[in-house]
């Protein structure tokens, strides 16, 4: 098996389409009332679904954490410290929730936390050079 991508069960659609959308750039070009969101970031699938949807798929019911949470996170890199900062300003302007403001840390990363409408962790950070898999 290969990791090929990984989704969110979200509650308000229209909000984190528009969030995913206008405040982190993502292409996504499905409307605000669909039923899910498939598409590709950068070589990674990324998925939206609806949590009634999934859980009329499987017949059952499920809880969900409700506010911040730290069950998980979605890591966005930029190539310089310069744009860790830019990047975090940009996204907090245009709604995001600041978590955790640029910091440099021990490791030589630097990084910020920010979340989406929904409570998930979204960390934008940079070793201040171009990523490299």
């Amino acid at each position: 098996m290969r990791l090929d991508g990984f989704g969110l069960l979200v509650n308000d659609m229209a909000a984190m389409i528009r969030f995913y959308r206008d405040v982190l750039g993502f292409e996504i070009t499905e409307a605000e009332d669909t039923s899910n969101v498939y598409l590709v970031k950068d070589g990674t699938l990324f998925l939206l679904y609806g949590r009634k949807d999934f859980e009329n798929m499987t017949s059952r019911k499920y809880e969900y954490v409700k506010g911040l949470n730290g069950h998980s996170e979605i890591a966005l890199y930029v190539d310089t410290f310069d744009e860790v900062d830019e990047a975090f300003r940009d996204v907090v302007s245009k709604g995001a929730t600041p978590v955790l403001e640029p910091t440099t840390e021990p490791w030589g990363q630097r990084t910020c936390y920010v979340s989406d409408p929904e409570g998930n962790l979204i960390e934008i950070g940079s070793f201040d050079r171009p990523f490299n898999r």
